[in-house]
């Protein structure tokens, strides 16, 4: 028990100098202003670089990312279906369809699906 308790403080030690090491290590000085404009070659920039960021664009790509989650949370189910002698896999599997599929067509009437407005 008490080289359990010395093993761990042990690692807890090594752990916060190598914390600490890393941090001033990584010490970065933002005080040039040089190097905080976009551009490094002496010229300042005539326009923002910043492009105009869609909102609706982020959520169509949210809403992809949801979707794309749950189909590839359906994979493993085919494996189930055909190796499982009852109904029970293939009856959530299509529980789980009609939800994502009343979801697809609540987004879409929403509008949320038309990102160029």
């Amino acid at each position: 028990m008490v080289s359990t308790l010395i093993y761990l403080l042990i690692l807890i030690v090594l752990n916060l100098v190598l914390l600490l090491l890393g941090l001033t290590i990584n010490k970065r000085s933002y005080a040039d202003r040089e190097k905080n404009s976009p551009f490094e070659c002496g010229f300042d920039p005539s326009v923002s670089t910043r492009a105009p960021f869609s909102m609706r664009f982020f959520l169509l790509a949210v809403i992809f990312l949801i979707f794309d989650v749950e189909i590839i949370l359906l994979m493993p189910l085919t494996m189930n279906i055909m190796n499982s002698n009852t109904h029970w896999p293939l009856t959530s599997s299509i529980f789980f369809m009609i939800i994502l599929l009343v979801g697809l067509y609540h987004e879409w009437n929403q509008g949320s699906l038309n990102w160029m407005k």
